[in-house]
């Protein structure tokens, strides 16, 4: 019986299992492998690891959770979950294991507009956040491939990082090929326009097989609906990270820091519910 189970191993996963295994709570944590910043080589906007490696901070993080007796981490996939009476039982490699509290680091999936050559770069050259990835880009070209209101906010927003500011629509751009130090945007007009890199906003989803599972509720976004402590519609479960939509935000917070702040905040809750 463990008194967490935590799916999912990117940042807000392994800051829950930091937290509990200080807390000396037995924990396992499960990491698919699958995470949405893994084509990402430079992590930015994170104090102390402004522009490091995400698969570094993951090493560095399982290396400190390592230190701590309490915390079991597999390299294994959760393939369902159910609520059995005062526990819940998670199904892994054929086990059944038994847990007070489940905390859901699953992530989201993105969907990219349909553009030739657009995935090849995604992560590096084109990118979502202005403040994760902005910077890099600074003094040079950039261009918005979107057609939605939020692209003309999106724009101002990076006017005093970039030199120009394209805003241009996806059926604009028939193909996107890689340049040296850019992109190359492929105009369905004919023309081409040369660019240091690219913003898109991707159709995200949850990975969601084990939250329709649950039944867990869902606000309008197709997040979990969640409070501030990640704790959801189901007793003892919590969700954390880029699938978890608190009530008093507006949205989903898609970056490593409100991820490790989500992590924490749902260990602590976890552990005060084993002492209630």
């Amino acid at each position: 019986m463990y008194d967490a189970i935590i799916i999912g191993g990117g940042p807000a996963g392994l800051q829950a299992a930091l937290t509990l295994g200080r807390m000396h709570r037995r924990t396992l944590l499960l990491d698919s492998g699958a995470y949405r910043n893994g084509t990402v080589r430079h992590a930015h906007n994170l104090l102390t690891n402004d522009g490091r490696d995400p698969a570094e901070l993951r090493r560095i993080a399982r290396a400190e959770i390592a230190a701590y007796d309490a915390v079991e981490v597999r390299d294994a996939t959760a393939a369902g979950i159910v609520r059995d009476g005062d526990a819940l039982t998670v199904t892994v490699d054929g086990d059944a294991l038994r847990a007070h509290a489940v905390i859901l680091a699953t992530g989201v999936a993105d969907e990219l507009p349909p553009i030739p050559g657009l995935a090849e770069h995604w992560g590096d050259t084109v990118a979502n956040c202005p403040f994760c990835h902005g910077h890099e880009f600074a003094g040079r070209p950039v261009a918005v491939v979107n057609a939605s209101p939020h692209a003309v906010v999106l724009a101002r927003m990076l006017e005093p990082v970039a030199s120009e500011v394209h805003v241009v629509a996806p059926d604009e751009v028939s193909a996107v090929s890689g340049v040296r130090d850019g992109l190359r945007l492929h105009l369905a007009d004919g023309t081409a326009r040369e660019v240091a890199g690219a913003f898109v906003a991707p159709t995200w989803t949850v990975r969601g097989e084990l939250v329709d599972a649950l039944g867990l509720e869902r606000q309008e976004s197709g997040a979990v609906r969640t409070d501030p402590f990640g704790r959801t519609s189901v007793e003892g479960v919590y969700a954390v990270g880029d699938i978890a939509h608190p009530d008093h935000l507006p949205g989903p917070m898609f970056s490593l820091a409100a991820a490790i702040a989500g992590g924490q905040l749902a260990a602590v809750a976890v552990v005060r519910s084993l002492v209630a």
